[in-house]
C-alpha cells in the first residue's frame, strides 16, 4: 500500500515539474513583451495568481526573477520532494491525531433504559458520542485538519487577503474524495460482491449538505456579494456545521418527522454489527426474539452489540471444547472487534502507519488482548493459590480439642456406636482431660438413648478418644429424633493452668491465649432415624433451580419417618416450557431402596446451550412406592400377605404393622426451573463492558512512544490470510528499513505528544492539532515557492497536487474499509460528511476572521471569484451526478454502491475516474485561460 501511495507521488511530482518547467520558460518569453504596458508589480502578481512572496515560516529562495529552465526544475524538485516529505509527517502526526480522537469517542457511560418487553429499568453501558456525530465532528475534522487547518493559515499568512492555495486545497480535495477514492472502492470489492450503505438517511442528509456547502459558497462569491465576504456571511457558513451535526442526529435517531417514515429500516449504530453471512452454524445460534420498534435505541444497539458476542463464544466453544473460558472470551472478543465495522479513524490511521512503518493496530490490538489474558490467567492462579492456603489449616501453636466429624446419623436399631473426638496442633506432650455429656435435643434421655456422661484422658502425644452411646429401640412409629453431645471443662491432669503462649489472629494481631483450647466444634449432632416405618418419600422441596452448565443434575429423593424394608418407587420426568431432547434428556424408571436406606438419586442430563438468559421449566413425578418382600430378618412384614386379608382376620399386632407400609409425602412432584449459566453470562457482561472499547491501540507512557519510533515493522500484505497471525513473523524488508528511517526523524518529534492514556487522549488531541498546524503552515509556504518555481498557480497545484496528497491516507483508508467491512458507512458515508465539514470549518473560520478583521478597520474582505467559482461550479456538477449514479446502484441489478457484476463496476468506476480528470483538467485551463467559460 505504501509502495503505491510513492509511485503516485513520484509520477505526479515528475509530471508537473517538466509541465511547470517548459510552461515558465514560455511565460517568461510572453512576458517580455508585456512589461511596458502593465500598471505595477502588485497587479502582475494579483492577475497571474502565483505566489512569489515569503512565505509565513519559510522565506522565498532568493533569485526568482532570472531562472533558467535547469534552474526552475532543480528548485521544483527540491522543493516538491520537500513537500512530499512534509505530506509524510502530516499524516504521521495524524495518526497520533486519530488515535486521539478515537480514544475520546470509545469513552462510555452508564444509562438506565426501561426494556418494553419486562417493564423492568435496566443498566447498560453506552458510547458517550453518538456515533453520527463523531463521526461529523471528530473523526471529519480529523481526517480533514490539514486541509482546514491550511485554508486557516493561509488567510493569517496572507495578512487576511484571500488566497488560492488554502480553498482550492477544499474543494481539490472535495472532489478527490468523491470521485477517485469512491471510484476505487467500487472497483477493489471482489466481483458479485456488494457493500451498501447502512445509515441510508444519515447519507442522504450528510450528501445533501455536501453539495449545499459548494453551492453556498459561489453564491456568497458571485450572487449575494459579488467578490467579497462580508462577516455575517462568514459566521452564517461557520454555523452550517453545526447544522449539519445536529440534522444528521436528528436522522440517525428518528426524531422529529423520521419516526413516521418506513419502520422496516432500522439503523443500527452499535460498534458491531452483525454479519449478514450464515457463518455461523445454526446450534451456536441464540434464538432472540425481535425488538420492539419503539425499543430505545441505546437498548436496542446493547442487545445488538451482546448477541453479537453471545453468538460468537457459542461457535468457538463448539469448535474448540476445551477452550478454557479465559481464552473463550479472548478469541470472542478478538473474533468479534475484527469483524465489526471500524471507525474511520481506525482505517485511517491504519493506512498512515502501514505508509510509515510503524505496527499494525490490528496486530496490537490482538497482542494487547493476549496480554490482558495472560495476566487474567496469572490472576486466576494466584488467587487458587490463595485460597488453598487458607484453606490449609494454620498451626498457630495453639492445641485444640474438637469432635470429627460433628455429625452422626444412626438407625434407631444401631444399639452401640462411637463418636470420635480428636486433639490437634500445638504442642502435644502435656496430659489433658476433658469432660463430656450427651444433651436432649427432640430425643429424649429417658426413651431415646442411654444419657453418657464422663471424662476423657489424653496422654502425652495421643490424638484420638472415642466416646461410646447406645440408643434405645422400639416398635413406635415416630419422627426422626436427633440429640447432642457436648464436650466442656478442658484441663492438665496434673492441676496447674494451661500455659499462656502469644497467637497471631486472622486479622494479625496478637494476643496471650491458652496453649490448649477447646476447637470448633466442640458439640456433635447425632440423629436416630426410625426404622419402625418403611419409610414416606418425596422431594425435600416443591421447587428446585439449577443453571445449564450443570451437566447431570443429582435430583434426590429422601426416605424419612423409618428405612425398614426394600421399597421400590417409580418416577418420570414430564415437560414444561423445556422440551426433552432439546433441553434435558427424558427419564423414567423405578428407585429401589434397601433396608435402611434413606435416600436415592434421579440423574437428569440437562443440555448446555450457552445460552445467555434462559428460564425454563420441567417436572420431575414419583409414583406410589412398593414394598418388596424378601423374608429376611429385620426388614419387616410382608404386606401383600396382609392386604390378602380381610379386616376382621387381621391380628391388632398386624394392624399396627400396616400402619408401617411406605406412602408418599408431601412434595411428589418437583418444577425444576432451569436457568443460564452464570459462568458464561458473566463472561458476556464482562464482555460488553469493554464491547465498546477502541480495536485502536493508544500509548500509555513517553516510553512506549519512543520505543515504537525506534522500531521496525515489517509491512503487511493486504491479502494475508485468516490464519496469519498464526503465521511465522514476517521480518522488515529493505523497503521497510528505508520508509523506517525516512520517517523516524517525524516519528520521534511526535513522540513529543502526550500518550492518549492521558486525560482519556484530550492532551493528544490538542498538541496534535497544534503539530498539524505547524506542518500545514510549511506546506502552505512550500506549496506557494513549488508554484513560484514553476509557473504553477495556487488554484492549480491546490486541486492537483496538495489535495492529492493530503488525501492519500484518506485513499487508502477508504479502500480498507471498503474491503474490510460489510457496509458501505465507512468508505462512502464518510466522504460526504468530511467535504460537507471542509467548506464549513475550512471556509467558515477563515473567511471569518478575515471578514471580521477588515470591517473593524472599515475596509471590504475581497475575494476574488476567479478560479474558485469555476472550480466550484464544475465540482457541483459532477457531484450532483456522482450520488445520483451511487442511489441508482442500490438498484436490485446491482445491489449497493460499492462493488456489483464486474461489467457495472468497472464502468462506474471509470465514470467517477473521469470525472476527477475532467475536473482537474477543465480546472487547469480555465485558470490558464485556455477556456474562458465567462463566470
Amino acid at each position: 500500500m505504501a509502495a503505491y501511495a510513492r509511485n503516485l507521488f513520484a509520477w505526479m511530482l515528475f509530471g508537473i515539474l517538466l509541465a511547470g518547467a517548459f510552461a515558465s520558460e514560455e511565460a517568461e518569453s510572453g512576458e517580455e513583451g508585456d512589461e511596458d504596458g502593465e500598471a505595477g508589480g502588485h497587479a502582475e502578481e494579483e492577475s497571474t495568481g502565483i505566489n512569489c512572496e515569503d512565505g509565513l515560516i519559510i522565506p522565498l529562495w532568493p533569485g526568482t526573477d532570472e531562472m533558467s529552465m535547469g534552474d526552475r526544475f532543480g528548485r521544483g524538485l527540491l522543493y516538491g520532494v520537500l513537500m512530499l516529505y512534509l505530506f509524510i509527517g502530516v499524516a504521521i502526526v495524524s495518526d497520533k491525531f486519530m488515535e486521539s480522537i478515537e480514544t475520546i469517542t470509545a469513552q462510555e457511560k452508564e444509562v438506565e433504559v426501561k426494556d418494553p418487553r419486562t417493564g423492568k429499568t435496566q443498566v447498560i453501558i453506552v458510547k458517550v458520542w453518538n456515533e453520527t456525530v463523531a463521526n461529523l465532528t471528530l473523526m471529519a475534522l480529523g481526517s480533514s485538519a490539514p486541509e482546514i487547518m491550511l485554508s486557516v493559515i493561509e488567510i493569517w499568512a496572507k495578512g487576511f487577503h484571500a488566497g488560492d492555495l488554502g480553498p482550492g486545497t477544499i474543494v481539490g480535495s472535495a472532489a478527490f474524495n468523491l470521485f477517485m477514492i469512491i471510484g476505487l472502492c467500487m472497483y477493489v470489492i471482489p466481483d458479485d460482491e456488494v457493500r451498501k450503505i447502512k445509515h441510508l438517511r444519515v447519507f442522504i442528509i450528510t450528501a445533501t449538505w455536501s453539495v449545499f456547502a459548494y453551492v453556498w459558497l459561489y453564491m456568497i462569491l458571485g450572487f449575494i456579494s459579488y467578490g467579497k465576504v462580508e462577516s455575517w456571511e462568514g459566521i452564517v457558513t461557520f454555523l452550517f456545521f453545526p447544522a449539519t451535526v445536529y440534522t444528521a442526529f436528528v436522522a440517525d435517531r428518528r426524531m422529529f418527522f423520521y419516526k413516521y417514515l418506513d419502520k422496516k429500516y432500522r439503523a443500527q449504530r452499535g460498534v458491531i454489527v452483525q454479519s449478514e453471512k450464515a457463518d455461523v452454524e445454526n446450534r451456536a445460534e441464540e434464538k432472540f426474539k425481535d425488538f420492539d420498534e419503539d425499543m430505545d435505541p441505546a437498548l436496542a444497539e446493547f442487545e445488538k452489540n451482546r448477541r453479537e458476542y453471545i453468538n460468537s463464544m457459542k461457535r468457538i466453544r463448539l469448535e474448540n471444547p476445551d477452550i478454557s473460558l479465559i481464552d473463550l472470551e479472548t478469541k470472542a472478543r478478538e473474533e468479534v472487534m475484527a469483524k465489526g465495522p471500524k471507525s474511520r479513524a481506525y482505517y485511517r490511521a491504519q493506512a498512515t502507519r502501514k505508509m510509515a512503518g510503524k505496527e499494525d493496530a490490528k496486530k496490537a490490538f490482538s497482542r494487547n488482548l493476549h496480554a490482558e489474558a495472560e495476566a487474567e490467567k496469572a490472576a486466576l492462579s494466584a488467587e487458587e493459590a490463595a485460597e488453598i492456603a487458607a484453606l490449609e489449616k494454620k498451626d498457630d501453636g495453639v492445641c485444640r480439642l474438637m469432635f470429627d466429624p460433628p455429625h452422626y446419623t444412626v438407625m434407631e436399631s444401631v444399639g452401640t456406636f462411637e463418636v470420635t473426638i480428636i486433639r490437634e496442633g500445638g504442642d502435644m506432650s502435656t496430659t489433658v482431660q476433658v469432660d463430656y455429656k450427651t444433651e436432649d435435643g427432640t430425643a429424649s434421655h429417658e426413651g431415646d438413648y442411654i444419657e453418657a456422661i464422663g471424662t476423657l484422658t489424653f496422654g502425652p502425644g495421643e490424638t484420638q478418644k472415642m466416646v461410646t452411646l447406645e440408643v434405645l429401640d422400639d416398635d413406635v412409629f415416630e419422627e426422626d429424633e436427633h440429640f447432642y453431645i457436648r464436650i466442656s471443662n478442658l484441663r492438665r491432669k496434673d492441676g496447674k493452668p494451661m500455659k499462656e503462649i502469644e497467637v497471631e489472629g486472622e486479622d494479625g494481631k496478637k494476643t496471650m491465649q491458652a496453649n490448649c483450647q477447646l476447637g470448633t466444634p466442640h458439640m456433635a449432632t447425632i440423629m436416630i432415624l426410625d426404622d419402625d416405618h418403611s419409610g414416606i418419600f418425596g422431594f425435600e422441596d416443591s421447587e428446585a433451580e439449577i443453571v445449564e452448565s450443570v451437566g447431570t443434575y443429582e435430583l434426590k429423593v429422601q426416605r424419612i419417618s423409618g428405612a425398614r424394608g426394600k421399597v421400590a418407587i417409580p418416577y418420570s420426568t414430564e415437560d414444561g416450557t423445556a422440551k426433552e431432547g432439546q433441553h434435558y434428556e427424558a427419564q423414567e424408571g423405578e428407585l429401589s431402596y434397601e433396608n435402611e436406606e434413606t435416600e436415592k438419586f434421579i440423574s437428569i442430563a440437562i443440555t448446555d446451550e450457552e445460552s445467555y438468559e434462559k428460564s425454563l421449566i420441567m417436572y420431575v413425578s414419583i409414583g406410589e412406592p412398593r414394598h418388596i418382600a424378601e423374608g429376611k430378618d429385620g426388614e419387616g412384614v410382608d404386606y401383600s400377605e396382609l392386604d390378602a386379608k380381610t379386616p376382621e382376620e387381621l391380628t391388632e399386632e398386624e394392624k399396627i404393622a400396616l400402619l408401617g407400609r411406605p406412602c408418599l409425602g408431601t412434595n411428589t412432584r418437583i418444577q425444576i426451573r432451569i436457568k443460564e449459566s452464570k459462568e458464561f453470562k458473566n463472561s458476556v457482561d464482562k464482555m460488553m463492558q469493554k464491547a465498546n472499547n477502541s480495536m485502536m491501540v493508544g500509548t500509555s507512557s513517553w516510553l512506549d512512544q519512543f520505543s515504537d519510533a525506534f522500531t521496525v515493522q515489517a509491512e503487511d500484505d493486504d491479502e494475508e490470510g485468516e490464519d496469519g497471525e498464526d503465521a511465522e513473523e514476517k521480518m522488515p524488508s529493505c523497503g521497510d528499513y528505508v520508509m523506517h528511517f525516512l520517517t523516524l526523524p517525524w516519528k520521534l518529534i511526535f513522540a513529543l505528544i502526550p500518550p492518549t492514556a492521558i486525560y482519556n487522549g484530550y492532551p493528544t488531541f490538542v498538541l496534535a492539532i497544534v503539530f498539524i498546524g505547524l506542518c500545514t503552515a510549511v506546506i502552505g509556504d512550500v506549496a506557494g515557492h513549488l508554484g513560484c518555481f514553476i509557473n504553477l498557480k495556487d488554484c492549480v497545484n491546490a486541486i492537483a497536487f496538495v489535495a492529492l496528497g493530503t488525501s492519500v491516507p484518506d485513499t487508502f483508508a477508504s479502500k480498507t474499509a471498503a474491503i474490510e467491512d460489510e457496509t458501505a458507512d465507512a468508505s462512502v458515508g464518510n466522504v460526504t460528511g468530511s467535504n460537507a465539514v471542509n467548506v464549513f470549518l475550512g471556509i467558515g473560520i477563515a473567511w471569518t476572521m478575515a471578514a471580521v478583521y477588515w470591517e473593524a478597520q472599515g475596509k471590504e474582505f475581497i475575494v476574488p471569484v476567479g478560479s474558485l467559482g469555476f472550480s466550484v461550479t464544475i465540482f457541483c456538477i459532477e457531484a450532483v451526478l456522482a450520488i445520483l449514479i451511487l442511489f441508482i446502484r442500490r438498484n436490485p441489478a446491482v445491489g449497493g454502491e460499492l462493488g456489483g457484476p464486474k461489467l457495472f463496476k468497472t464502468i462506474s468506476a471509470a465514470i467517477f475516474v473521469f470525472f476527477w480528470v475532467f475536473y482537474v483538467a477543465i480546472s487547469a485551463l480555465e485558470a490558464y485561460d485556455v477556456i474562458q467559460p465567462g463566470f
